[in-house]
């Protein structure tokens, strides 16, 4: 009794403890409750109540986005009433990114970094801590884009927003680097687990795009974090705006050659699709507009291509449910089609030149100052070629051809040649369709698509530039530690550096005095002129005849010279390519700063290795 009466009382002097350590700022209970939770259960067991908090807090922020935008949406869609629909989309479209770009220069102080890619960012360079705003800014931001017509997709934003609330989390309660990442996927897993009602495609996500290259052998909390979003999303979401398909045929062996087709067709469309992205975000961004005028430009076009083809107005899951439905024709009469005598020749047209726009409109939507992803589009754009692909195939004198089918994992496909994620593509629309029967040809489809797609270009297009600057981690696991290294960790700031004019007998006393065995030779302005070692000295050391030679004469051309701004890959590479220890560094002036050893770098790496491996 007296054993447990202790332990109790030490128990309260540890949670006072706590409560003075974390101060009075933080004297919200239930922060108070978790910070004793923390110190009472084991680690494990503090991380599957982490990911059940940071679950059901991501997936409510995705609820309330999807919520949000699908009101807006239908209030500006039912309740606004033009004597002409060409008003409605000349106006709204434009009138979404231009209001997104105030809010961002007003609200957010021009701060507008989006996309995985700055998360990805943040989980390489910044320890993964996220911003605080972005728990709130993405919401705002995507809320107007999308929900005004901008054709994106909201998944992108609600993930960020995830990653933003997992992360925060995680430094509220001071935890380490590895469990920050862990909770911050966790909350972008359940972000995308809200918003389609799929946990295992929100798992898939982390594993395939957020937690490239990292280590990890936790994995309950994101599994229980997926569960809590989906399960929101059950239960809070409307069904007319739950990402669900209902029409659907059998899956048969015999209808196996459509697929290898449409596998082949989806990857080509998504290769497409990024490359058109990649040339309007450089043609936008050598504009010499100010943001606010790009954002009006890009509006601008945006409101006409949505004149032209209103399937190109939001995310245009409607849509694609629309095809699942054979409602067709409802779609072209709505564009300016209708003044056309629609035959199957007229949808295929029309449904082409959608294809071909659709990529435009996003990047413009995206790029010009808008705020979303390319999870949605690259669905809308799927679930259309695989539609167009199935009329194609019946104009063609095919029977049986299923067309429902083909559209779903068009869906699939597209989004994995896209996005770069064949395994959430697959769980995605067989959770999404209750399909689980068609993992088959999802699985043809996205593979192929996937291969099509890495044999352009082995890195995601949209993260390429960061991958090469070694700004993200990538699969290749030693050099995303090589990258976590900084250069100017290793400079070694005490190396001694000897004038070129200065008599050789200095020379011999730093030798004698220090504990160096390489030395700079520099000028007056501590230009760097060459480089001395113990091995070019030592013939002078031990000789009682009086030495002529002069520091200049004696001093060698170093093999090679690192910059501040080389990465610990390309110095490594010097030292491989110049078989040296130790090399000079410099800065743009050709100053002498420091050395650099070979053997400081590989210690950083090893005990870097070893604390990535526990």
């Amino acid at each position: 009794m007296k054993i447990h009466n202790k332990k109790k009382f030490l128990s309260f002097l540890k949670f006072k403890r706590d409560f003075q350590k974390y101060g009075l700022e933080k004297a919200r209970s239930y922060e108070l409750i978790l910070h004793w939770l923390n110190n009472r259960l084991s680690r494990n067991q503090f991380l599957v109540l982490s990911g059940i908090l940071v679950g059901c807090t991501a997936g409510l922020a995705g609820v309330i986005l999807k919520t949000l935008v699908h009101n807006i949406h239908y209030f500006i869609t039912t309740k606004v009433h033009f004597e002409y629909q060409i008003l409605f989309y000349i106006i709204f479209p434009f009138l979404g990114i231009v209001l997104t770009t105030l809010v961002v220069l007003t609200i957010f102080k021009g701060q507008d970094r989006k996309g995985i890619g700055a998360i990805l960012y943040e989980i390489a360079q910044n320890s993964s801590i996220v911003s605080s705003v972005k728990m709130y800014s993405q919401i705002i931001q995507s809320a107007i884009t999308v929900s005004f017509g901008g054709s994106a997709g909201l998944e992108s934003p609600i993930a960020v927003t995830g990653a933003a609330i997992g992360s925060n989390y995680a430094q509220t309660y001071r935890l380490s680097y590895k469990e920050r990442t862990l909770l911050l996927a966790a909350g972008a897993t359940a972000g995308i687990a809200s918003a389609f009602n799929a946990p295992i495609a929100g798992i898939m996500f982390a594993f395939e795009i957020l937690l490239t290259g990292v280590v990890f052998t936790d994995f309950i909390p994101l599994v229980v974090a997926a569960v809590c979003g989906s399960l929101l999303s059950r239960v809070l979401l409307q069904e007319d705006v739950l990402f669900r398909f209902y029409t659907r045929e059998a899956f048969n062996y015999l209808n196996v050659p459509y697929y290898l087709i449409l596998g082949i067709f989806s990857g080509l469309y998504a290769r497409y699709f990024v490359i058109i992205s990649q040339k309007v975000e450089h043609f936008i961004k050598g504009l010499k507009f100010s943001r606010l005028r790009k954002a009006m430009f890009g509006g601008a076009v945006l409101s006409l291509l949505c004149v032209l083809f209103p399937p190109l107005f939001g995310e245009g899951y409607d849509t694609v449910k629309a095809f699942t439905n054979g409602n067709t024709h409802s779609i072209i009469e709505n564009s300016l089609f209708r003044y056309f005598e629609i035959k199957n020749i007229t949808v295929i047209i029309f449904l082409v030149l959608v294809l071909l726009l659709k990529a435009f409109a996003t990047s413009f939507t995206i790029f010009s100052g808008g705020n979303g992803g390319n999870f949605a589009p690259s669905l809308f754009a799927g679930g259309t070629v695989g539609y167009l692909f199935a009329i194609i195939c019946q104009q063609l004198g095919f029977e049986h051809v299923p067309v429902t089918n083909l559209v779903l994992v068009g869906m699939a496909g597209t989004m994995s040649g896209v996005m770069y994620a064949p395994l959430t593509a697959i769980f995605l629309i067989a959770e999404s369709s209750f399909g689980y029967d068609l993992f088959i040809p999802l699985m043809i489809v996205s593979i192929i698509s996937y291969l099509i797609a890495k044999w352009f270009s082995p890195i995601s297009p949209e993260l390429k530039s960061l991958a090469d600057q070694g700004k993200i981690f990538t699969n290749k696991h030693d050099e995303n530690l090589l990258f976590s290294l900084k250069t100017e960790d290793f400079i070694d700031q005490y190396s001694q550096a000897v004038s070129e004019s200065a008599p050789i007998t200095e020379l011999f006393e730093m030798v004698k005095n220090g504990n160096k065995n390489i030395f700079a030779v520099v000028d007056d302005q501590k230009t760097l002129r060459g480089i001395l070692t113990l091995d070019d000295i030592r013939p002078y050391l031990f000789t009682n005849i009086e030495v002529s030679a002069t520091i200049i004469q004696i001093m060698k051309t170093p093999p090679a010279i690192i910059h501040p701004e080389n990465q610990p890959l390309e110095i490594l590479k010097m030292f491989d390519d110049t078989g040296v220890w130790n090399l000079p560094v410099v800065n743009e002036k050709n100053q002498f700063i420091g050395f650099i050893s070979k053997s400081t770098i590989l210690m950083s790496y090893r005990e870097l290795l070893r604390d990535y491996s526990s």
